[in-house]
């Protein structure tokens, strides 16, 4: 009778447990610095839907989050000041979604995944950190790619990942 009950409870905690995993997306999001497009994506998507589980990362990370990224998506509401370029690497024996490239040069070096990935996909975005000028120029120019990856995300959200929860 003790052995059925506890097994009983066990096999309760486990569908709990699967249960509160129900309806969750893993979506990784890369870049090729991990330090602005991806790092505004991956803030933008958990803004949306706390049911999304959102990680970016890059294939050649750099050392920090680009300042004008954080102050253009502070700009709009969401913080990614504790954010830290990952290398990609990190999560290749993972299984996600959706695998999201939102720069040229990442989609063309996407690792293959170990883990399943169920949609891979390219959204890709000029890269701002590129922008030249004064640092008012290079805000502007990191506010425009910030509200396209805003547009863009949210459609691509919409019509596609949302469906799927």
């Amino acid at each position: 009778m003790y052995i059925t009950v506890l097994t009983l409870f066990v096999c309760l905690l486990a569908a709990s447990a699967m249960g509160a995993d129900a309806g969750k997306k893993r979506i990784l999001i890369l870049c090729t610095g991990n330090s602005a497009r991806s790092q505004m994506a991956e803030g933008f998507l958990r803004s949306l839907d706390a049911r999304l589980e959102v990680r970016s990362a890059g294939t050649y990370p750099s050392p920090r989050v680009n300042p004008f990224a954080i102050q253009a998506m502070q700009e709009v509401g969401i913080d990614i000041s504790k954010g830290t370029p990952k290398k990609v690497d990190q999560f290749i024996s993972q299984s996600f979604d959706y695998v999201i490239t939102v720069c040229d040069e990442a989609d063309k070096s996407c690792p293959n995944f170990r883990g399943k990935v169920g949609t891979r996909v390219h959204i890709g975005f000029p890269d701002p950190a590129k922008a030249t000028g004064s640092d008012a120029e290079k805000l502007e120019v990191f506010r425009r790619v910030r509200n396209d990856i805003q547009t863009r995300f949210r459609a691509y959200y919409e019509t596609e990942i949302r469906r799927g929860l």
